[in-house]
Formats: C-alpha cells, sequence, structure tokens
C-alpha cells in the first residue's frame, strides 16, 4: 500500500531543512528523556520525563522524541500508544535554557520545522494515540496534545496555548492541529486569550474525548494510565493489521482530498480483504445473524 502520501515528514531538504544539522544544534542541551514502553497488549507508552522542569523539552529530549516515534512507525504489532508526563504532570513546553540559546530566527525555525516533523509523524502514525493530560499542558505541551487522536484529561488537569504570553504563536504545528480539532473560533479564543482549558471546557469544545473519574476509594482506584489504557483498548481490540487499516483510512480521509483519499481507502482495503482476519471471520459468522 502506497501510504507515503501521508506518513512522510512535512520538511526535507527541499525546503533547506538538515535533520542532522539540527539534532546536533538540539544535542547541545541535555536533560531529561522520552521513555518508551512497548507492551505485549499492543499499547506502548510515551512518557516526557523531566519532573525537576515540569516535563519541559529540552533540546535532548526533542531528538529522543524523534527517535521514539521513529521506533513506533516500525512497531509491526503496534495498534495504540498513550502519551503521558512523568509525576502526575504532563509537559510545560519546552526548556527556556534550550529557547534562550537558539533566540537567533534561523535557528528557531530550524527547531520549530524539525518539531512540526516530529508532532506530524506522531499524529501520521498507523497506531491509535491517547494523551493522558494529568495536571499542566503548557505551551508546547498543549500542542503535544494535539498531536494525538485522541485527549483524557484528569480532573484538575488543564490544556493551555499560553504562546500569547510569551509574545509567540504556537510554532510545532499546534494551531493548524487545534483549529482541525476545535474549528477556527473557539482555537481564535484559545490562542488569542491563552485560556486554561479544564475538563469541562475540554469536553465542551470538542478537545478532551473523556474525563478520568475520581475514585475515593484509594484501593479500588485505578491510576490514570490504567484507565487510559482501558479507554484505548476498546478502539484497538482486535489484530494490529486491522486496527493499523483503520487508522489508515481515516487519516487519509483527513488528510487527502477526496479523490486520493478514495485510491488510498481502496489500497488499504486491499491490504486486509481476504487477510487472515477477514477470513476467520467470514468462516466464523455471518454479520447477518
Amino acid at each position: 500500500v502506497n501510504c507515503s502520501i501521508i506518513f512522510g515528514s512535512v520538511y526535507s531538504s527541499i525546503h533547506g531543512f538538515s535533520q542532522e544539522e539540527i539534532k546536533e544544534k538540539l544535542l547541545a542541551f541535555p536533560g531529561g528523556s522520552i521513555d518508551l514502553l512497548k507492551q505485549d497488549s499492543g499499547i506502548a507508552v510515551l512518557t516526557i520525563n523531566n519532573p525537576p522542569r515540569m516535563n519541559a523539552f529540552s533540546g535532548a529530549m526533542m531528538v529522543d522524541l524523534e527517535e521514539k516515534v521513529t521506533q513506533l512507525e516500525n512497531w509491526t504489532d503496534g495498534k495504540g500508544v498513550i502519551v503521558q508526563g512523568a509525576a502526575q504532570t504532563f509537559c510545560s513546553g519546552s526548556d527556556l535554557n534550550a529557547v534562550r540559546a537558539m533566540s537567533n530566527s534561523q535557528d528557531g525555525m530550524k527547531m520549530c520545522m524539525f518539531m512540526q516533523n516530529t508532532l506530524t509523524r506522531l499524529l501520521r502514525l498507523p497506531l491509535i494515540s491517547v494523551a493522558l493530560v494529568e495536571g499542566n499542558a503548557l505551551g508546547g505541551g498543549a500542542e503535544l496534545t494535539t498531536a494525538c487522536d485522541f485527549r483524557l484529561m484528569a480532573s484538575g488537569s488543564v490544556i493551555q496555548f499560553v504562546h500569547k504570553h510569551m509574545g509567540l504563536v504556537p510554532g510545532w504545528g499546534g494551531a493548524a492541529r487545534l483549529v482541525t480539532l476545535v474549528g477556527s473560533r473557539n482555537a481564535l479564543k484559545l490562542l488569542g486569550g491563552a485560556v486554561k482549558v479544564d475538563s469541562e471546557l475540554g469536553v465542551h469544545i470538542g478537545l478532551a474525548d473523556g474525563v478520568l473519574k475520581v475514585d475515593l476509594d484509594a484501593a479500588r482506584a485505578e491510576t490514570g494510565l490504567q484507565q487510559a489504557e482501558s479507554w484505548l483498548s476498546q478502539y484497538t481490540k482486535g489484530p494490529a493489521p486491522v486496527i493499523k487499516a483503520v487508522k489508515k483510512v481515516v487519516l487519509s480521509g483527513r488528510e487527502l482530498s477526496l479523490s486520493d483519499a478514495l485510491r488510498t481507502e481502496k489500497d488499504i482495503f486491499g491490504s486486509v480483504w481476504g487477510g487472515p482476519a477477514n477470513l476467520q471471520a467470514l468462516a466464523s459468522k455471518s454479520k447477518h445473524k
């Protein structure tokens, strides 16, 4: 199936972009990590891990994220991914140390292109993704939530595009994705007002797909991660090739013109028609029963 139209990066050398050159610059700003746990269930957990700085992205973490996205692109048995922050907070954007050091506009643009590429590839993964938002998702952290298919918010959590307070606009693709998610009027409100989106407002405008339950009985309470896994598993039940195909047809419908999307859908349909899951279903049951 030729899905290269929908799974490539946004920028390449024809845009004067060199991934290796910017990686080298970003690696000069160490700290934190992006941790990836691939589970037998087919659901991976991607953790933004830099608690001393509220999980802000250091330069090294930006490079780390790109490497983890590459691993997920190549994960044959994968079906889903949960993106979370370590230590009960999501992510507070980019580490200002790296930002200050790269404040000339050429370096800033290169970092922007690098992160747009990575987050676009995250959203285009043939896996169903959910951002588990506990604590604050601020600035680039808010942009990261929009690079997932779904968002689950803990009560008390906040998604806030604080860019205006920094004299900026989103640069990691967050504005474009936000318009797709909540419409241009709501996007304008969230960006223009740097609005604090709590779980109630998030659900109301369609930014959040659910709110984590608070169980007052601590012994019975599920962690946010356990709740996110059971929520996601309702969409990832079944064989990996089928779940991947579901994600790909939705992705092509969202990103391509109608005629290209229809052709891509035909190709993806062809890749599962007569496949093991299809043959097994035909043998075991009739859909009209």
